[in-house]
């Protein structure tokens, strides 16, 4: 396989896990963080850090909108519920690093 195809089917690949979390709002961030150690905002990140390496002007207000298919605000106010004691206590213990 060459370079470009691998990099259309990455693209694919990454454009379906974009539209899989857009669905799934039922999932909480602190759930995906708990669970594998990502969640929506670690995905805008990476592709804030992407578009930086190279070269392309990116803040994070936008990358947060690619990845939530709308401002980050109005995804916490529609869909982010308040973190369960359960949920918090989980995420201390399976997260070393600040998300």
């Amino acid at each position: 396989m060459d370079d470009s195809t691998r990099t259309e089917l990455e693209a694919a690949a990454f454009r379906r896990l974009v539209a899989h979390l857009r669905e799934r709002t039922d999932v909480q961030n602190i759930d995906l963080m708990n669970l594998a150690g990502f969640c929506r905002n670690c995905l805008s990140n990476w592709l804030k850090d992407a578009a930086e390496a190279q070269g392309v002007a990116m803040s994070r207000d936008e990358s947060r909108e690619a990845v939530y298919g709308m401002p980050y605000e109005t995804w916490k106010a529609k869909y982010q519920s308040a973190a369960t004691p359960d949920q918090v206590e989980a995420f201390k213990k399976s997260h070393t690093h600040s998300h």
